[in-house]
């Protein structure tokens, strides 16, 4: 027996090489297939292309050939534990116990390689996984960051919704999916063409309604998987469009909650509990609707499989009891038939039961590509062009106009030297903001050209100041970075602006937004211009939360401490003149009319 056992497993090993070896043909021929004319595929490739490539490096091809041949070395395994379980139930069959205590220490060999390969599998697995998150997480972060993208998409026409659950989310699911995914149809389709090869040997003949059909195991497993297939197919596609939503009002209630969070206080003081807890629930029940979407057609979709993975548990029984009863196979045959069976069937089901699976992969694709579409074209929105000049701001035939047409400021043109300042004023809505924003390069509803100071040497200062997460030495440096060496000069700006009790606070990490006052962080923004000492710095009401007193203290410091460095103010207070020798009046009409000291110079 043990030589038929070992003559059997040989002519299986030649069947599997042959299925392997066409498997990765066909598989490669197929993925480049899908990659040039599938959308799905040139997805895919617009995501990982640039991973995978010989010019970036060779490693992550060399990896993945290594899980495929992995992947093909499990099912070669599978492979020996078929015959091991015909030869074991025939020797308990036969009554033949020196076959069972060899076949016994066989499955001691198997079983140990197996636990080993699938260890070592795991292993690879994570890691291969781990350096392509990295990787494409990276390249996401990176390509949100460019051109302003972060900002500049929220004036696209379709804004993508949740760029950090798509960075952070997405992107492990496609990664894993795309792995999981992609080995797990390799081994079904090495299975599918190893087990067929088997269970022809082990079929026989069937009569049918009058008609013979030989082989019949095989063609009724076929016939069987590939309409249960068809039906899961239908029952299955809306789940595609149900995962999408899911992900996107998954992440639109945790954005509602989050920001409840950053918006504590105001919501406090406007006792505005009530309204925040309706808009919560709002979004929540949307998505427990979506959830309740996906439970009933996960009902129907999930149901059917079981049913149909249940029936062909008993289904090669049923065929193979009357060889059995006859005496023409042994047990051990019949266990093998069964196992085969399985092996194919779910080779042949990998697509049917992984179908919700490559729904919500598809959704990640479709999440992922929008968010790199939409960064482009965020990217190449209009901006006033703006060139270098050091120390100097020059500007020329600006036109800033609001997102409707409507034209805010026409044709200014103006030039200021070093030490000079300019004080834009005007009416609520009139475009003080709008102007820092085009000379920022931000805003895309404007045209003409700017020269400027540029980079690290200009520094903008909002109403509301931002303050980096991190301790408080890089509050204070940013957006520079700096080391310890630079405490002295840091705390000596942190006492000029009134601020001595955070001095010797420079390396706790805390969030400081909440912990310091507007007006306490409207000072921690001077005592970063005084430390960064730019070339130009734009103030948009940066005083707006301290008293009079203190706004001529601060400007004073920086007058004194920075002769040389331009000041651009937006404000309404008239103390703030003294401070600038320019001021623009602009009326939101498209007028504006430019002072210096009490004359007009132009209009």
């Amino acid at each position: 027996m043990e030589m038929n056992w070992h003559q059997a497993l040989q002519e299986s090993l030649s069947w599997l090489a042959v299925a392997s070896l066409i498997t990765l043909v066909g598989f490669t021929a197929a993925a480049f297939l899908a990659v040039r004319f599938t959308r799905w595929g040139q997805q895919f490739w617009q995501l990982a292309g640039d991973y995978f490539s010989f010019r970036r490096s060779w490693r992550p091809l060399l990896v993945f050939a290594l899980l495929l041949f992995l992947a093909l070395f499990s099912v070669r395994m599978n492979v020996l534990f078929s015959f091991w379980y015909n030869g074991f139930y025939s020797a308990l069959q036969g009554m033949d116990q020196t076959a069972f205590w060899y076949l016994l220490g066989v499955f001691a060999v198997l079983a140990t390689i197996h636990v080993l390969r699938s260890l070592f599998n795991y292993y690879v697995t994570q890691s291969f996984n781990i350096h392509w998150r990295v990787w494409l997480t990276e390249r996401l972060t990176a390509d949100w960051m460019h051109g302003d993208a972060y900002y500049r998409g929220q004036f696209l026409e379709e804004p993508v919704d949740n760029p950090d659950q798509r960075i952070e989310l997405d992107v492990n699911a496609f990664v894993t999916g795309s792995v999981s995914l992609a080995l797990g149809a390799v081994s079904a389709l090495v299975s599918l063409v190893a087990f067929t090869g088997i269970l022809w040997g082990l079929s026989a003949p069937l009569t049918v309604a009058g008609v013979e059909v030989p082989r019949a195991m095989v063609f009724a497993v076929y016939v069987y998987v590939l309409i249960a297939t068809w039906i899961a197919f239908r029952l299955g596609r809306p789940l595609i469009r149900l995962n999408f939503l899911n992900e996107k009002l998954t992440a639109n209630f945790r954005y509602a909650l989050m920001r409840l969070r950053e918006n504590a206080e105001n919501i406090a003081f406007y006792q505005g509990a009530q309204v925040e807890r309706g808009t919560l629930l709002g979004r929540f029940f949307a998505l427990i609707g979506n959830v309740w979407a996906l439970v009933w057609r996960s009902l129907k979709f999930n149901g059917f499989n079981l049913g149909v993975s249940q029936v062909a548990v008993v289904f090669p029984f049923i065929l193979q009891a009357p060889r059995f009863f006859s005496g023409a196979i042994k047990l051990g045959d019949v266990m093998q038939t069964s196992q085969a069976f399985g092996q194919v069937q779910d080779s042949l089901s990998f697509f049917r039961e992984s179908y919700d699976t490559f729904a919500s992969y598809r959704a990640t694709l479709d999440r992922l590509t929008g968010f790199l579409d939409a960064n482009q074209q965020a990217s190449e929105l209009p901006h006033v062009a703006t060139r270098e000049l050091p120390r100097a701001l020059d500007i020329t035939g600006l036109q800033v106009l609001r997102p409707d047409g409507h034209r805010l400021i026409a044709d200014l043109s103006l030039n200021l030297q070093a030490g000079q300042a300019l004080l834009i004023k005007g009416p609520s809505g009139s475009g003080k903001t709008t102007l820092l924003r085009a000379l920022a390069g931000l805003w895309p509803y404007a045209e003409g050209a700017v020269a400027r100071p540029l980079g690290a040497q200009a520094l903008f200062l909002s109403q509301r100041p931002y303050l980096p997460l991190g301790d408080l030495r890089t509050a204070i440096a940013y957006p520079a970075q700096v080391g310890q060496e630079q405490d002295a000069r840091m705390q000596q700006a942190l006492r000029q602006v009134n601020l001595a009790h955070l001095a010797e606070r420079l390396e706790e990490s805390r969030d400081w937004t909440r912990i310091l006052s507007i007006g306490e962080q409207q000072r921690l923004a001077f005592a970063r211009v005084l430390f960064n000492q730019p070339h130009v710095v734009f103030l948009d009401e940066s005083t707006s939360a301290m008293d009079e007193g203190l706004e001529h203290a601060l400007y004073s410091l920086l007058r004194n401490e920075m002769p040389e460095t331009l000041l651009v103010s937006v404000g309404h207070r008239s103390t703030l003149a003294g401070f600038h020798s320019h001021r623009l009046e602009v009326d939101g009409k498209g007028g504006w009319a430019l002072f210096e000291q009490d004359a007009v110079v132009l209009s």
